[in-house]
């Protein structure tokens, strides 16, 4: 049987082309919303990092009716590092809204989703977005489009899907451009005509794949997914069992049942094979999982998740200021807290080291792992972090590693720059063409050799650069390469830094930090561009006399320190340092606090290398 009444689609693109936005427009238009109900922008981006950020991190489920018909609709991140969630909900849908920029054109996040859409057979819809834009390129986009489509081996009627011309912020949609429309019936009557409705068998055994995970202090844990087969009931005995873990069955009881209207979750009695839904009760339930009649317990295939490719140690915080700021600042909280997130994001992975406090995380790109940080430090987590590293991989015999694909749109005048840096990373030009006077270049290079760039190209570009990267595979080891050609300021004693200790440390580079900031032996304070450290005494006062200084009068100025955010603070940490992370600072620090001590490893470590 069909269900003609129901559709299920997926919105993908790159990040910051528009999908939250566009979803908002059909919110509106399809009168989910009252008249005179007040809504704010990006509606379905509910994270508070999310809307801080303006990007999506999490995907998300919502619903609109067209003439009758129900169209389930998934929001989905745009940023590479947060892919993971992409992969996992296309197994909910039957077809996807790509959607691609008008000035930009297809990107590496592009390629990246529609690949996956185009392997999983889903019928595409291609809405070519922010048409109003100024430097708009409707005929160059439309081919690049399909220059996509033809080098990702697109069937013949992927080829030929429909092309929708939209503007996301003023909610218009037309199929030709010489006859432009006022609303969105153009892509609501493309979706229903083109997206094909599921093939469903309400009468065979239940079986429902677990695409998503919710929590509620209430209810506990909550799975979302499709019923593939069968009619689900509230209060029903269901048995749970997994595609790739077969023995790991389970037995329970979905005791609350909801379906997505709107925003908003709504209680029903049933649902039947092809509806979205929500459930609770199964406090064992997991991406992945397939929910069975006990009778005919049958497994769905799901899809294997691409790896991680960058890793991190999480540690339990040990600097002198530890349990200062935290709520949490134990190891069974931070094994509990990271343990928790395995449940929800199927791109991560933690595994335990050879010390008790310390795990070892791994994720998708620095951004992954940095949202995770940010996200525990709100809920009032106190913890240290190592510089990111990659993940390498024996392949044949040989150590390969992660490579990405990088796109960097900057003015032409500073592709020379780009150049350099791109070639002491071990970077690689595959393409360079050019968009009135900026550039675009793109190439292939490691990810180790991102780590610390991003700072680099804005100033570089002098902020006008724009760049993006995905994973492409893994190639054999590029070769060495130094991460960082700068040195730190590390502070001498513990003590607060006053403005005579910070005046006479700032000659030797940019300090981090002012005056009446609490330090401790060991703690970076800033960056010199020497390669080796320095060590500073950012406490030391004016020695006082009884005699008068000619110039005691004059007030020492100091140059505004630079404050840097979470990613810089990533990106900065040499190898022997750490990322002390507490509700209300981020610090700095060496991995050996002691000068001495440090002095003398840094010793060992020379000596070491001179003898091979």
């Amino acid at each position: 049987m069909l269900r003609d009444d129901i559709r299920n689609v997926a919105i993908i693109a790159h990040v910051d082309h528009g999908k939250t936005t566009l979803v908002d427009a059909m919110l509106k238009q399809s009168h989910t919303f009252r008249d005179n109900q007040t809504v704010e922008e990006r509606v379905m981006d509910t994270n508070p990092l999310e809307r801080e950020r303006g990007i999506t991190i999490l995907s998300k489920n919502t619903s609109i009716h067209y003439k009758g018909v129900k169209i389930n609709i998934v929001d989905t991140p745009g940023h590479a590092d947060f892919s993971g969630e992409v992969e996992r909900v296309m197994m909910m849908v039957s077809g996807v809204l790509v959607l691609v920029d008008a000035a930009e054109g297809p990107m590496p996040q592009t390629r990246f989703v529609v690949q996956k859409a185009l392997e999983m057979g889903h019928r595409l819809i291609i809405v070519v977005n922010k048409i109003d834009r100024p430097d708009a390129r409707l005929a160059e986009v439309q081919d690049e489009i399909l220059e996509l489509l033809l080098e990702l081996d697109a069937s013949d009627e992927q080829l030929m899907s429909p092309v929708i011309w939209c503007s996301g912020r003023d909610g218009t949609a037309t199929l030709d451009l010489d006859h432009p429309n006022s609303d969105l019936v153009p892509l609501f009557e493309t979706i229903l005509s083109h997206i094909p409705p599921m093939e469903a068998d309400e009468k065979g055994p239940l079986q429902i794949l677990c695409s998503s995970i919710d929590y509620n202090d209430y209810v506990g844990r909550i799975g979302i997914g499709r019923i593939e087969r069968g009619v689900v009931t509230a209060g029903q005995q269901v048995a749970v069992t997994n595609y790739h873990d077969p023995d790991a069955k389970s037995a329970g009881k979905i005791s609350g049942l909801f379906q997505i209207e709107g925003l908003t979750r709504v209680p029903v009695e049933s649902a039947a094979a092809g509806d979205i839904i929500c459930f609770n009760g199964l406090e064992s339930i997991n991406i992945g999982d397939t929910v069975c009649d006990p009778d005919f317990v049958e497994a769905h295939e799901f899809v294997k998740i691409t790896e991680p490719t960058v890793e991190m140690t999480f540690s339990v915080n040990d600097s002198p200021f530890a349990g200062k700021d935290g709520k949490f600042v134990t190891t069974r909280h931070l094994h509990d807290r990271l343990f928790k997130e395995l449940l929800k994001d199927v791109s991560l992975r933690v595994e335990p080291t050879n010390t008790a406090d310390s795990f070892r995380v791994c994720g998708r790109g620095e951004m992954h792992l940095s949202i995770l940080i940010e996200t525990m430090r709100r809920e009032g987590y106190e913890f240290q972090v190592s510089t990111p590293k990659v993940l390498y991989k024996t392949i044949d015999g040989q150590k390969c590693e992660p490579v990405e694909r990088l796109i960097v749109d900057v003015p032409e005048d500073s592709t020379g720059t780009v150049f350099s840096s791109m070639g002491n990373r071990k970077g690689e030009l595959v393409h360079m063409s050019s968009i009135g006077n900026r550039a675009r270049l793109e190439f292939i290079v490691p990810s180790r050799g991102l780590f610390g760039f991003k700072s680099e190209f804005l100033t570089n570009t002098r902020g006008e650069g724009v760049m993006t990267s995905v994973f492409l595979e893994y190639q054999p080891y590029k070769g060495d390469f130094a991460r960082r050609d700068s040195g730190s300021l590390v502070a001498f004693e513990t003590g607060d830094a006053v403005t005579y200790g910070l005046f006479n440390a700032q000659g030797r580079g940019n300090l981090f930090i002012g005056p009446g900031t609490p330090v401790y032996e060991g703690m970076v304070i800033g960056e010199t561009p020497k390669s080796d450290d320095i060590n500073v005494n950012v406490c030391k006062t004016k020695h006082l006399t009884n005699t008068r200084a000619a110039a005691s009068d004059d007030a020492l100025r100091l140059i505004t320190p630079k404050k840097m955010s979470l990613e810089e603070c990533l990106e900065f940490i040499a190898d022997d340092e750490l990322l002390e992370v507490t509700p209300k600072n981020i610090r700095i620090r060496k991995r050996i606090l002691d000068s001495e001590q440090r002095a003398k490893a840094r010793a060992r470590e020379r000596s070491a290398a001179k003898n091979g």
